[in-house]
């Protein structure tokens, strides 16, 4: 399926057609969660990879083996793509599924559940110094121009997947509806063992010390970089042009800095206190 160049608009929200259908969407909206599932939402490229792979780690005791062998979107796969219904299984043990879908979609049906659900947020700045890199390998994505030019249709919400404000603003209002875990990226990256001990006491799964030390060593980047499992390198050129860049690219808090113009970062700064002027989340621009 590959539909590159089609835009499926959903909910007023743009998605690639590569693997998004109204049908596949609409299915992602209705869907029933188990008990027992754990929902991985994240807006792009605010740290979902990681979380996959810290979550495979955490329920295999840190044995490397399944992040070593199956790809990672078929141990979380995505609720609104395609193939989902495909790699999705009843096996025994808690279904791992990942989604970057707004909370007006997914909220109600999770709201309904009992599931689990881990939230990712990343500083945007960064978010949207990524996701434009991101841009200019994936061929299932509109070309993103200048980065003035992305970064200005960023702040208006007009690129695929939305609003990166009104994704957070209606995760983060709405979080006390249902189980979730907030997690920031910058938390995770300035002290990962603490961040996984986090998800493992939000799960209710104790680990053994050395169970601990193997998770945080397989889900450190430069490991996650290099496993072809976790990197997209097993995506074919047509879909992701790997001579334009790397999936995982840096995995630096504060690379925004050396993208942003003074003026771009004044500008940003000023649509980001008036978009989120009542939020209660603050954002860690760069670490100590």
């Amino acid at each position: 399926m590959a539909r590159l160049d089609v835009t499926e608009t959903y909910a007023g929200v743009s998605f690639p057609g590569h693997l998004h259908t109204l049908e596949s969407l609409e299915y992602a909206r209705s869907f029933d969660f188990q008990v027992d599932d754990i929902v991985i939402v994240t807006y792009p490229k605010s740290g979902t990879t990681w979380m996959q792979e810290v979550l495979t780690l955490i329920y295999s005791k840190g044995d490397a083996i399944l992040a070593k062998t199956i790809p990672n979107w078929v141990r979380a796969p995505w609720l609104e793509h395609t193939y989902f219904r495909d790699v999705l299984t009843d096996d025994e043990g808690p279904r791992f599924i990942t989604s970057h879908l707004q909370y007006d979609i997914l909220g109600p049906a999770l709201k309904r559940s009992k599931a689990k659900v881990i939230y990712v947020t990343r500083n945007p700045k960064d978010v949207a110094v990524s996701f434009y890199h991101f841009h200019k390998m994936a061929n299932f994505l509109p070309d993103p121009g200048s980065f003035e030019e992305f970064l200005n249709k960023f702040l208006e919400g007009t690129v695929h997947f939305g609003s990166w404000f009104e994704h957070v603003k209606g995760w983060w209002s709405h979080r006390e509806e249902m189980e979730l875990l907030h997690m920031s990226y910058e938390d995770m990256k300035k002290d990962l063992r603490n961040s996984i001990d986090r998800v493992c006491e939000f799960l209710g799964c104790p680990m053994y010390p050395e169970e601990l030390e193997g998770v945080e060593q397989h889900c450190t980047f430069t490991t996650m970089s290099k496993n072809s499992m976790v990197n997209y390198t097993l995506i074919a050129p047509e879909i992701l042009d790997h001579n334009q860049g790397q999936f995982m690219r840096k995995g630096d808090v504060g690379d925004w800095k050396e993208h942003f113009t003074l003026e771009q970062n004044a500008h940003f700064d000023k649509v980001y206190k008036e978009k989120l002027q009542d939020l209660d989340l603050s954002f860690q621009w760069e670490l100590d």
